[in-house]
């Protein structure tokens, strides 16, 4: 896998996948950003929870769960010096389906924290990671 990071002007970056895909990325305004993109960091743990969302959804989906909707809530902490380390991340899911067997959403879960999760599995050798879920019953 290859990506490439060009800087753009100031602390404004622009990565591009060897997919196709482009990303802005820009430092906070109180360190020469314009706010016009996401921090770095952000967009590390967005690439975890949509990580770890992929695999909940095709576990569910292989285990002909009804699953009409996945989102992961993503709380992350931070330390307070230099290196600013993520050192406690909480990846809360959101599962709506119908009639949702909870003993497959946990189990779905659990095989993306601790074995199909590359990115979060990663991490979680440095940092604290928690999971939890609801399920939401659709709504109709």
């Amino acid at each position: 896998m290859k990506v490439r990071i060009k800087w753009v002007e100031d602390v404004s970056f622009v990565g591009e996948s060897e997919t196709g895909h482009a990303v802005v990325l820009d430092g906070a305004p109180e360190n020469g950003g314009r706010n016009i993109g996401m921090r770095p960091m952000e967009m590390l743990l967005i690439g975890m929870g949509a990580c770890t969302s992929f695999d909940v959804v095709t576990i569910l989906k292989k285990a002909r769960q009804p699953i009409v909707d996945c989102v992961a809530e993503i709380d992350a902490t931070r330390a307070d010096e230099v290196p600013k380390v993520f050192t406690k991340i909480n990846v809360h899911f959101v599962i709506t389906g119908n009639n949702l067997n909870v003993t497959q959403v946990e189990r779905a879960v659990k095989l993306s924290a601790e074995k199909y999760c590359s990115a979060s599995i990663m991490l979680a050798k440095s940092v604290e990671i928690t999971h939890d879920f609801v399920i939401n019953e659709v709504v109709e």
